[in-house]
């Protein structure tokens, strides 16, 4: 939803504040006062190319900034197979900057930090519908169609297309697997040979997880096996032997004892000596253990660096680690399996395949029922509220075309498309061939309409909607217009004083003269409640007359009843 934009030197607009209304905003103003510049503004916000000559004459450059809250998309990438992506949407509040200089280089920053185009537009357009401006209306987009019918049919549609994406995922999985096998089992002699060689050198050391850490600990002790003997022999005599620490250690405390009696304290030197000798004599016991227990046999240290250097091999060829050559083992071990068993393996991923399939073919009829069931519902639905427009006996059809298995996508097992029919007995035709852009927007008030709280766009802005209007056509629309407020942020440039009247903010549009020599300049300004009685009035009777004026707050009186 927009908070605010703001418009510098864009077009004849020198700087402009737009903050609309959570429910319905009107702009308002002669033709040709430059609301259509506004327009740019925010569709240089959703993404649209840049235009330099945009640029106001005599400017370095325009800036286009924007507040939104509520939904904001979440930047995620989109599968090409799939629907338009529907963004994941968060609670937030966005910040985007457009920035278009006199020679055409474009500059983005979303909150704060620079920013692609195409990441504004991911992040702005999803949450706003241009309604008559055709590079951005939603309702052109046939793939966004299928979104529109199943958000309004709700549960009916909603558990079948999750069971249909779940066994189109299980069977595109299944798929996946059997084009293994088969690739597998066509792959090259060159490739099973060298995956045979593989499994063949790793099997011949057959090496065990963890062996070539133990063996580089034990190896660093057989191969220094003497020093090991030396240093604890040297390290018992020192303790136990002839004149040894422990000997010393016991003449100290004979000699502390002998003297005790005459000072308590020597008496304490003694018993701590004491403590001391039985810790020596223990590790004198170690230490003889130690040098008893080393054994240097030439033989084993043999065999054990000889399957060192082998799993030294084996590193050199397929490590760094031994998790990489356990890795390329099994690896070489599936390819020479995939293709011993080729045919059994073959065989059972194309059953798996066949199951998915069938468990397919049932989640699409099931979808495609739900479907059919909501179609001519919610098409009676957006008929009923065109009705409501005047447009004609006009008719939307909702069409279901079956598609072969291959077109298959995760949205379902068929296209969707809302076609428009003019009047009875006429052909429907697709909505990107009606040539009225004010029917267009009318049809797409219509849908809105009858999607209310589920759409997934928060604002919606109308350019042509009361274009060819009048009479009690224009109230109509007016209401049907207060009624997508409810639901939606609405922004409507109009002609229409029934329309304007209905606006919870109103905004006018004129175009200034400048000096002699200056450019003129376009302002917006919003209008306080005792300024709109006027602008009511110029568009009723092209000026501000008592009679007009009269009909103006009376109009205002009525709408805000």
């Amino acid at each position: 939803m927009i908070d605010e934009i703001q418009v510098e030197n864009l077009a004849l607009i020198r700087e402009a504040a737009l903050v609309p209304a959570r429910g319905l905003t009107v702009l308002t103003g002669e033709t040709g006062a430059g609301k259509t510049a506004l327009l740019s503004a925010l569709k240089l916000l959703m993404g649209s190319r840049a235009d330099k000559d945009a640029v106001r004459d005599g400017e370095e450059a325009l800036t286009v900034s924007g507040r939104f809250y509520g939904a904001v998309p979440r930047l995620v990438a989109a599968d090409p197979s799939d629907e338009p992506a529907a963004e994941s949407f968060a609670e937030a509040e966005l910040v985007a900057t457009r920035r278009v200089t006199a020679d055409g280089r474009s500059r983005v920053s979303l909150d704060g930090r620079m920013a692609s185009v195409g990441e504004l537009a991911r992040a702005v357009a999803p949450t706003i519908d241009l309604c008559g401006q055709h590079e951005h209306q939603q309702l052109m987009k046939p793939a966004l169609h299928v979104r529109m019918l199943d958000a309004w049919a709700g549960e009916a549609v909603a558990s079948a297309r999750a069971a249909y994406e779940a066994a189109f995922a299980a069977a595109q999985a299944a798929a996946v697997e059997l084009a293994r096998v088969r690739e597998a089992g066509a792959s090259s002699s060159a490739k099973l040979d060298e995956a045979r060689f593989v499994l063949q050198r790793i099997d011949a050391v057959d090496p065990r997880e963890g062996e070539y850490d133990e063996l580089l600990e034990e190896l660093g002790r057989v191969e220094h096996a003497e020093a090991l003997a030396v240093a604890a022999n040297a390290a018992h005599e020192a303790l136990a032997g002839e004149e040894g620490a422990i000997d010393a250690l016991g003449g100290a405390v004979s000699a502390l004892d002998a003297a005790a009696r005459y000072d308590a304290k020597l008496g304490e030197f003694a018993d701590a000596l004491r403590e001391a000798g039985y810790v020596l004599e223990d590790m004198a016991r170690e230490t003889r253990d130690y040098r008893e227990g080393v054994e240097f046999d030439p033989e084993a240290l043999a065999q054990q660096q000889e399957r060192m250097a082998a799993l030294q091999g084996l590193l050199r060829t397929y490590g760094p680690r031994m998790e990489d050559v356990l890795a390329h083992r099994a690896e070489a071990a599936d390819l020479v399996s995939l293709v011993d068993d080729a045919a059994e393996r073959e065989r059972a991923a194309q059953q798996d395949v066949d199951r998915a399939e069938s468990a397919l073919a049932d989640a699409a009829a099931a979808l495609t029922d739900a479907r059919a069931e909501a179609a001519p519902r919610f098409a009676a639905a957006v008929t009923a509220q065109m009705g409501r427009l005047e447009m004609g006996g006009a008719e939307l059809v909702c069409d279901l075309r079956p598609l072969e298995r291959a077109q298959w996508t995760k949205v379902g097992p068929q296209a969707v498309e809302f076609l428009f029919r003019p009047g009875t007995g006429m052909q429907a035709r697709p909505l990107a061939r009606i040539a009225s852009g004010g029917e267009v927007s009318r049809v797409m008030l219509a849908v809105k309409v009858v999607l209310g709280a589920v759409d997934d766009v928060d604002t919606l802005v109308f350019d042509e909607v009361d274009a060819g209007v009048g009479g009690s056509t224009a109230v109509a629309l007016a209401d049907v217009l207060a009624d997508l407020a409810r639901t939606h942020q609405v922004i409507v440039v109009t002609h229409l004083a029934q329309v304007a009247v209905r606006g919870q903010a109103h905004y006018v549009v004129r175009k200034a003269a400048g000096d002699e020599n200056a450019l003129p300049e376009t302002d917006l300004r919003q209008l306080s409640v005792d300024e709109r009685p006027a602008e009511i009035a110029r568009m009723l009777s092209g000026d501000a007359t008592e009679t007009s004026l009269a009909h103006a707050r009376e109009l205002l009186k009525r709408a805000a009843e």
